[in-house]
């Protein structure tokens, strides 16, 4: 099944025209305007060499041309077929041109116009056929000119010398040509499959990170509660035992949700990654970002924001800011900053706003080369696990502008 699999393409391939891949419109019409201008051309040429010159028949001349020249426009689609009929038909002339009376000034097994078309075709045979099918098309070519040289009349020029020369040059030609071609197109195709998996890796290394940093948020909570309620019945005199029991039930099942989280984050959890234990970061650590980013050179206007919101929003608001500020310092090196994290009434929803000017002094070089943008992929997909909205984009003035939404459904002012 496989076997048959790999086949298909392949025959597919060879089922359409030759040059039919190309972007260019001209390419692909150029095996088809090569082809009709040779068989236009030889058609007539070769029934008047063959009748007036050659003395044959005129009947026996016109089969004979049709034979040697039709075949070249089948050779856009199927080369190796037109080159099964070509070299009989080639042969089969040489032969038959034994019977006339050839002298000094007659080309002989193949005439000019034989040539032509056969290079021609060796062309097409190029672009099509793998090394190994060219290499056997020019050891029949030269066996069959080889072979007709001992028959060769008295008096007659030979001309298979030439037309091995010819054909070989032309086969070779026109194969690199194509394995060219093929090894551009196999690493462009490469190259993108290895973005898109680059992109697909990195989404899901953020997703991977981003289930950690929610999983010690939660795990957090569920600790409160299994403190709470293993403590009610010394906190709260004078129980009920149907109570305290409901308590004791409920500090089991957190504790069990607890060893679950806990089995999932060793999967999660890389190894390497000691600094994942510590708590995560909130709205409190983001002007530490911004000092540290004016150290770097990044003027930062901070504007704060007291709400108590959600570890799980603050979290991407800090991780937001952190990627936004990260990029001035790559992309935009000295530009004025502003930075504002708020909590708005209606709603409710957290916005966090960073937007940067231009540098004043345009950077020589990037600081960062082959930049992939990825940083935006791990920004959405924190905003969209959250149910959010996340606007970036560059601005008019040469600026650049994060904008991101974030709803709160569990916020509480101080």
């Amino acid at each position: 099944m496989t076997f048959l699999m790999e086949g298909r393409p392949r025959r597919e391939e060879r089922s359409r025209a030759l040059l039919a891949g190309a972007s260019r419109r001209w390419v692909r019409l150029l095996p088809w305007g090569v082809a009709f201008v040779l068989f236009v051309v030889l058609l007539p040429t070769t029934i008047q060499v063959l009748s007036v010159d050659y003395g044959l028949n005129g009947g026996i001349a016109s089969a004979l041309a049709i034979a040697q020249t039709a075949p070249l426009l089948l050779a856009v689609f199927r080369p190796l077929r037109a080159w099964y009929v070509i070299f009989v038909a080639d042969v089969a002339g040489a032969l038959v041109l034994l019977t006339a009376d050839l002298d000094k000034q007659s080309a002989w097994p193949f005439p000019p116009m034989q040539i032509i078309g056969y290079v021609g075709l060796c062309l097409a045979l190029g672009l099509r056929e793998p090394r190994r099918t060219l290499l056997l098309v020019w050891l029949a070519t030269a066996a069959a000119g080889v072979g007709l040289e001992f028959v060769t009349p008295h008096g007659a020029s030979g001309g298979s010398t030439l037309i091995i020369i010819l054909s070989g040059v032309a086969l070779v030609l026109a194969g690199a040509l194509r394995e060219r071609y093929e090894a551009q197109r196999k690493l462009a195709e490469q190259e993108t499959i290895s973005e898109a998996e680059r992109g697909r890796r990195t989404l899901l290394e953020e997703r991977a990170r981003i289930a950690r940093e929610l999983h010690d948020v939660v795990a957090h909570h569920m600790s409160v509660i299994t403190v709470q309620a293993d403590s009610a019945a010394y906190r709260l005199q004078g129980l009920p035992p149907d109570v305290q029991e409901e308590f004791a039930s409920i500090a089991a099942t957190a504790r069990q949700s607890l060893g679950e989280m806990r089995r999932l984050l060793g999967v999660l959890r890389n190894e390497e990654a000691h600094g994942e234990l510590a708590p995560q970061p909130g709205l409190t650590r983001i002007g530490q970002l911004a000092e540290a980013t004016a150290r770097a050179g990044v003027p930062v206007e901070f504007t704060p924001c007291d709400a108590d919101v959600p570890e799980a929003e603050a979290l991407a608001a800090y991780r937001i800011v952190q990627e936004a500020l990260a990029n001035v310092v790559r992309h935009a090196p000295g530009a004025p900053t502003r930075v504002s994290v708020s909590v708005s009434e209606d709603g409710p929803q957290l916005t966090v706003l960073v937007v940067n000017g231009p540098p004043p002094v345009p950077p020589a070089a990037p600081l960062e080369v082959g930049g992939t943008g990825h940083g935006l992929v791990g920004m959405r997909e924190r905003v969209r696990i959250l149910g959010g909205t996340l606007d970036v984009g560059p601005l008019p003035d040469g600026g650049f502008r994060v904008a991101a939404q974030l709803p709160l459904t569990e916020r509480t002012l101080t």
